[in-house]
């Protein structure tokens, strides 16, 4: 004859905490109001041991919100990896819709809320059905969950249209991000386990028992197989890691300082930067100036001083116009970076008063600070009175107009290249494309100048070999820094020099030894619990059927509940009973 349920309460107490369940009415009653957004008219409905958690209708919810929870994610993990070139996407949209606005901020604040939310559903779904309820998502919420799904769905579309090059910063990312996503997702699916056994063992069909078990195991599988296909140039041997890579300031220090000024390159070499970059126009009556964009209106404030040329060519103002106009004074009105802030007052006055920078008084700072410099230059328009002698006139500053050795400079140019080599031989000779090693000796290149994005260890190490450096702009992140410096990258143009500066080792930077022995640990430390949780409640119960006098039967769960132990006697162990000691009764 089976145990009675008196017989059950002679088991040591250990034993029969393990097999009681609780039930906490308040708690259910809050995590239903959330979800279903029914406080009052709520009244928990228990799923029948072995039927579905839900209706086809709030399965097919609880499916969607799995789908947006995904997307959700990967957006918000892809827009924040982004944030290299949040500058750019904001100047892009300036240039579009004619105002300053920080986009790209209210982009990640806009996909964290969303995440937040459909996290938050998720996590009270499954806690909901942790506790055996039935789900019911209210109206509004499925169409918060539409909302977030629509919105991931079509930023990432567009964002993939306009800045497709942030899917290889993506890839980038996983070299760095890679070990700490693979535990953490490790650790999310250990903890899964838990409802996933729950569920497991009270589901009587062997088709839904062998999809859940299925869909889980298979990605429980990929994530423990990941480390295996993953590539990291920061997994070296100790002693292997090569120099931290020279700073070269983009356009100066342009977020302590109004870019392509005087005191942006000031702040530049203040802050440790090796180089200073920029890009170079010539005026129309022939004086070269530092200008990155083809009009005035971005970083001058030509709309109140020329307002009928708001958008003319910057090429085509004189030098005494040019010399009319206020450089820095929108930076701090619009204060791309966020930074002005930390510029003390002598600073921010000392911004409000820069004007337009001529690339000779460029040359001789550079020159007395012993600096090298790389420029952009950008050809005359049409009509132009230098369109055709616009390479000339700038190598005659240089050699005539400023003191600066032709070693200082990396010519980046590619026009004529061949009749400025005859001009000037001393000149360093970069090149912004990627060419086969023989080519580029040929035109006695000895630095590239490439997009952070076609980043390659490879790549690096052959063109070192033939003594050509690579430089990767514009780089701005601490982990986008960690990776070029594993990478073997001479230079980087950053944006950053202040905070890349002090950085004095990779973020990311492990043993192939210590890395293998990393995720190998998690993953058998993540096996041993899930497997040790499974064996609960496989314990739990074929015991609890057994205590209850009758055995399952294909598998069914049989429900059995005792609403109050009352025992006044001494327990097997000795110890007075505790009264109301457990409350047994289906999840």
């Amino acid at each position: 004859m089976a145990p009675s349920l008196t017989t059950l309460g002679k088991l040591p107490v250990v034993r029969c905490r393990l097999l009681q369940r609780y039930e906490h009415q308040p708690f259910v009653s809050c995590l239903a109001g959330l979800y279903g957004c029914q406080w009052r008219r709520y009244q928990r409905t228990q799923a029948t041991p072995g039927d579905c958690c839900c209706s086809k209708l709030e399965c097919a919810s609880f499916a969607l919100l799995i789908v947006t929870f995904c997307l959700t994610l990967v957006f918000l993990y892809f827009w924040s990896e982004a944030q290299n070139d949040y500058n750019d996407f904001d100047w892009f949209n300036f240039g579009n819709l004619g105002f300053w606005f920080p986009w790209s901020v209210v982009l990640l604040v806009i996909a964290a809320a969303f995440f937040s939310y459909i996290t938050l559903l998720l996590l009270l779904a499954v806690c909901l059905l942790s506790e055996g309820q039935k789900l019911y998502l209210h109206w509004g919420h499925k169409i918060g969950v539409l909302v977030s799904l629509a919105f991931s769905i079509l930023a990432i579309a567009v964002l993939s249209d306009l800045c497709s090059k942030e899917w290889t910063t993506l890839l980038l990312s996983f070299q760095v991000t890679a070990p700490y996503l693979h535990v953490g997702g490790v650790l999310l699916m250990t903890l899964l386990s838990w409802p996933i056994a729950l569920h497991f063992y009270h589901i009587n069909r062997k088709v839904g028992q062998a999809l859940i078990m299925g869909l889980y195991l298979a990605v429980l599988c990929a994530l423990y197989l990941v480390p295996l296909g993953m590539y990291s140039p920061c997994l070296k041997e100790e002693g292997t890691l090569g120099l931290a890579p020279a700073l070269i300031g983009h356009r100066g220090a342009p977020m302590l300082a109004p870019e392509n000024t005087l005191m942006s390159f000031e702040k530049a070499v203040e802050a440790g930067g090796e180089g200073l970059e920029t890009d170079v126009t010539i005026s129309y009556d022939g004086v070269p100036f530092l200008m990155h964009d083809h009009t005035l209106r971005r970083t001058t404030n030509v709309q109140e001083v020329f307002p009928n040329r708001t958008d003319a060519p910057a090429a085509m103002f004189t030098w005494g116009e040019l010399e009319t106009l206020n450089a820095g004074a929108w930076f701090l009105h619009r204060d791309p970076f966020s930074t002005a802030w930390s510029l003390s007052t002598e600073d921010r006055v000392q911004a409000q008063n820069q004007s337009v920078c001529t690339f000779r008084d460029f040359l001789e700072l550079a020159s007395q600070r012993g600096k090298q410099v790389i420029f952009d230059l950008y050809r005359p328009p049409k009509g132009h009175p230098y369109r055709d002698t616009w390479i000339t006139r700038t190598l005659e500053v240089i050699q005539n107009e400023s003191s600066i050795h032709s070693h200082q400079v990396l010519w980046l140019p590619s026009d004529l290249r061949s009749l400025v080599q005859q001009l000037d031989p001393d000149l360093q000779h970069t090149s912004a494309s990627r060419a086969p090693v023989e080519e580029l000796q040929q035109n006695h290149i000895v630095q590239l100048n490439l997009h952070y994005s076609s980043m390659s260890t490879e790549m690096i190490i052959e063109y070192a070999a033939a003594n050509i450096s690579t430089n990767l702009y514009v780089i701005s992140q601490s982990w986008l820094y960690s990776l070029a410096w594993c990478t073997g990258a001479q230079s980087v143009t950053t944006n950053a020099l202040q905070f890349l500066n002090n950085l004095s080792r990779p973020l990311f930077l492990m043993t192939p030894d210590e890395y293998n022995l990393m995720w190998v640990l998690t993953d058998v430390v993540s096996i041993t619990i899930i497997i040790i949780i499974f064996i609960f409640h496989w314990w739990r119960e074929q015991t609890l059927a057994f205590c209850s006098g009758r055995k399952l039967e294909h598998g069914t769960y049989i429900k059995f509940r005792t609403d109050v132990w009352s025992v006044s006697s001494v327990n097997i162990l000795g110890e007075p009973a505790e009264p109301n000691l457990a409350t047994v009764s289906e999840h």
